[in-house]
């Protein structure tokens, strides 16, 4: 029972981040339709040289403007934008800018409340989280006493910490961000308890589930909706390739030389072991249709041909993921779902189904 991640708009654009695997992808898609399981002997060719043409980029938006010289990491400025939501501007040295950062508000507040941070795919908008958007995350939360942090923007960033200032995408440092200048902001503003587990949704996926392996026992527990794990098996690679050059990204300023020692410190199936302990979900579709489409969804070609290619890579690299965690004997709930795309009517549909994991590690 797995399902995959991307706006019905975003589908589009999210397709352009597996362009590269498209090559070989309708195979893909054809044989998980099929279903059969798809062998990595059939996208043997596909290389470091996994890069999205120019021509077939998506827009990376206006970057933003650096500012150095911010001092510490500050709140400066909160609104709200619901009946049980607020959205805190934070000064951020770590990204030399202003970030948004939504936030669901529990049900009850009268006592500490643990938190879930939720991680958006390669769309990242610098306006509104996803989950908020298409997710569903205000309406599944809304009797939860839990607050869910959602950081803004982060467009093919992979919530990783950038070597260099990439021309197209400017400045990404956001493991420093969430995990060191964030938290403290949050904990400090509202009355939370500590407890802390993330989530994420494609390349949000994969960064929810790099974060809590590079922070061991900073969250309790991890889930991850149609991602890819490693940083340097062959999917893995053709995974991130794809995503950061579908914005005309440099993959070689994020973790400097291709398959070096930094892609490899990024590898949550080669560090599995520091999962350990951490209450682990897993979800992905086939890439088959299922329930979500149907003849009257927009751009349905892009849904069953791109975003059907994304979901059965997504699934090789979740049962790439599942059997390293079996064999080093960690625990893990994992979903595999007889249907579905890489779009967000499947991950909304994850939320309920990740909850017993999320709620028990955060204690509620």
């Amino acid at each position: 029972m797995k399902k995959s991640l991307t706006s019905p708009t975003s589908v589009r654009r999210a397709g352009v981040v597996a362009t590269a695997l498209c090559a070989l992808g309708i195979q893909v898609f054809t044989t998980a339709v099929a279903g059969a399981t798809p062998t990595s002997d059939s996208v043997e060719g596909l290389k470091y040289g996994s890069t999205v043409p120019g021509s077939m980029q998506g827009n990376p938006g206006i970057r933003p403007e650096l500012r150095s010289g911010m001092g510490a990491a500050t709140i400066v400025g909160e609104s709200v934008t619901g009946s049980q939501a607020v959205r805190l501007t934070i000064a951020s040295p770590a990204l030399q800018r202003e970030v948004g950062v939504e936030i669901l508000l529990p049900a009850d507040n009268s006592a500490p409340r643990p938190t879930l941070y939720l991680l958006d795919g390669a769309a990242g908008s610098e306006e509104s989280s996803g989950w908020m958007s298409f997710g569903g995350a205000p309406d599944f939360f809304a009797d939860k006493n839990v607050y869910v942090v959602m950081p803004n923007g982060g467009k093919a960033g992979m919530y990783t910490d950038w070597q260099n200032v990439d021309p197209k995408l400017g400045l990404h440092r956001w493991e420093t961000f969430i995990t060191e200048e964030l938290p403290p902001l949050v904990d400090a503003r509202f009355a939370t308890n500590g407890v802390k587990a993330i989530a994420g949704t494609s390349m949000g996926a994969q960064g929810a589930m790099m974060l809590a392996g590079r922070h061991p026992g900073m969250y309790k527990g991890v889930a991850g909706f149609s991602g890819c794990y490693s940083t340097t098996d062959l999917w893995g690679r053709a995974s991130i390739l794809s995503t950061v050059t579908s914005r005309g990204g440099n993959p070689g300023n994020m973790w400097g030389e291709l398959g070096g020692p930094e892609w490899e410190a990024h590898d949550s199936l080669r560090n599995a072991e520091q999962l350990r302990g951490t209450e682990i979900y897993l979800s992905v579709g086939p890439g088959a249709p299922g329930p979500h489409e149907n003849l009257q969804t927009p751009s349905l070609a892009d849904r069953l041909i791109v975003g059907g290619t994304i979901e059965a890579v997504a699934n090789m690299c979740t049962h790439a993921f599942d059997e390293r965690l079996r064999s080093l004997g960690i625990a893990a709930t994992v979903a595999y779902e007889p249907n579905g795309t890489h779009s967000w009517g499947y991950w909304r549909d994850q939320l309920p189904k990740a909850w017993p994991t999320l709620s028990k590690a955060l204690g509620i």
